[in-house]
C-alpha cells in the first residue's frame, strides 16, 4: 500500500510541534481491592483506568483475573505469541509490541491493533485480552506499548501508533500479515488514539516517530470504544461544577501538557473531529450511558460528525454501562465488533487497478 499525500495540520501546526517532555506527574494513586467480591473501587478523578484496562487495575480485582493464557483458552485457539518486537526507539527508549498469531491457520493475516488505554498515563501492552478474542476467527493481533504522559506529552503518543502501523506495514511478509487489511481497536484512552489515527491519515506532524516512511499509517476499520474525542467539552457534557477534567492534574491535562481550556488549540489539535475527511475508514464506536469518567455525549458527537462527512459509522450506545465493566466483554457485543471487522477486513474487495468479479 502506497502512502498517501500528506496533509498539512494548517494553524493547528505550530502549537503541536512543541513536544517537549511533561515534567513527571506527582500522581497520587489510591486503589482499593475487595478480592473476595472481585470489586474494584475507583474514583474517576485519578485518571481514565478502568475494569476494562486490566494492566492498571489493582492486584486481586476482577480485571485482573483474566490472564493471556486465559483469554487464549477463551478464544478457543492455539496462538503463537512474539513478544518484545521493536518498532521503533525513542531517545534510546525502545518502543515495543507484541504480536499474537493463529498457529492453526495459515496466513496471510488480517491484522487489528490494540492501543490500550489508562488516562494516556498507565497500562500496557502486556494483556489485549479483548482483542485476543479475535485470534480464533483467523486475524493476528499486535498489542502495542506507547510512550506515557510522564515521557511525554502529545503528540508523542499518536506518533508512536503511528510508527508502530506503518512498521506492521513494512514487516507484514515476514509475520505472513495482510498489508492491506489493518485495524484498529482501542479502549477509554485508547480508543481516542485508535479515533485519532483513523481520521488523521496524511498528517505529517503525526508521522515524526520510526521508520519506513514510505508506508502508509492507514487503516481500514477502527473500533473506538468510550474515548474521548474532544476535551473542551468533557467537563460540561458531564455537568460537573468542580471542572476535574480541568484540573492540572487530571489526565487530560497531563496528556497535553496543561488543561484543556488554556490550551484550546493543542486540545483542539488533539481531537479526531479535527482531521475528518470524507476518505476516513468504517468506524465502530461503542460506548456506555452510565459512563461517567467519558461522557456518552462525546461518542454521539464524534458519531454525527463522521456522518455528516459521509464516513460510515455506526454507534452502540450500552444503557446500563459504565467506563469499562463486565458489558463491554458481553459475546453478543463481541461478535458485533467480529462482523464489522470481517466485513471490513475479510470480505474481498478489488484493489486499485482490478476490476470486480462479475456474478
Amino acid at each position: 500500500m502506497r502512502r498517501e499525500p500528506l496533509r498539512s495540520p494548517g494553524r493547528l501546526g505550530p502549537l503541536i510541534r512543541q513536544v517537549t517532555r511533561a515534567p513527571a506527574a506527582r500522581i497520587l494513586l489510591l486503589s482499593l481491592s475487595l478480592a473476595a467480591a472481585g470489586i474494584c473501587l475507583f474514583d474517576p478523578a485519578w485518571g481514565f483506568s478502568s475494569p476494562a484496562d486490566s494492566a492498571s487495575a489493582p492486584p486481586g480485582s476482577r480485571a485482573t483475573r483474566l490472564t493471556v493464557e486465559q483469554a487464549e483458552q477463551d478464544a478457543s485457539a492455539n496462538i503463537r505469541v512474539i513478544r518484545d518486537l521493536t518498532y521503533a526507539a525513542v531517545d534510546d527508549k525502545a518502543l515495543l509490541l507484541d504480536l499474537y498469531l493463529p498457529s492453526e491457520q495459515t496466513g496471510p493475516y488480517p491484522l487489528i491493533v490494540w492501543v490500550h488505554g489508562g488516562g494516556w498515563r498507565s497500562g500496557s501492552k502486556e494483556n489485549p485480552r479483548l482483542a485476543l478474542t479475535m485470534v480464533s476467527r483467523g486475524y493476528a493481533v499486535a498489542s502495542i506499548n506507547y510512550r506515557l504522559s510522564h515521557e511525554a506529552i502529545f503528540p508523542a503518543q499518536i506518533q508512536d501508533v503511528k510508527a508502530a502501523i506503518r512498521w506492521l506495514r513494512a514487516n507484514a511478509a515476514a509475520w505472513d500479515l495482510d498489508p492491506d487489511r489493518i485495524g484498529a481497536w482501542g479502549s477509554s484512552a485508547g480508543g481516542h488514539l485508535v479515533a485519532l489515527l483513523g481520521t488523521s491519515a496524511g498528517v505529517d506532524l503525526f508521522e515524526q516517530v520510526g521508520d519506513h516512511q514510505d508506508q502508509s499509517s492507514r487503516v481500514q476499520a477502527v473500533v473506538d470504544f468510550y474515548g474521548p474525542i474532544d476535551f473542551l467539552q468533557m467537563d460540561s457534557m458531564l455537568g460537573r461544577r468542580n471542572q476535574w477534567h480541568s484540573s492540572p492534574s487530571s489526565s487530560v491535562s497531563l496528556f497535553l501538557g496543561g488543561p484543556a481550556l488554556q490550551n484550546r488549540e493543542k486540545a483542539l489539535a488533539a481531537s479526531p473531529l479535527s482531521y475528518i475527511t470524507p476518505d476516513d475508514p468504517p468506524f465502530l464506536i461503542v460506548h456506555g450511558k452510565e459512563d461517567r469518567i467519558v461522557p456518552y455525549q462525546q461518542s454521539v458527537l464524534f458519531y454525527e460528525a463522521l456522518r455528516r462527512a459521509g464516513i460510515e459509522a455506526t454507534l452502540i450506545l450500552l444503557s446500563e454501562a459504565g467506563h469499562g465493566g463486565p458489558a463491554f466483554n458481553d459475546p453478543q457485543l463481541l461478535d458485533q465488533v467480529a462482523s464489522f471487522f470481517d466485513r471490513h477486513l475479510r470480505e474481498v474487495r478489488p484493489r486499485a487497478g482490478e476490476v470486480a468479479p462479475s456474478e
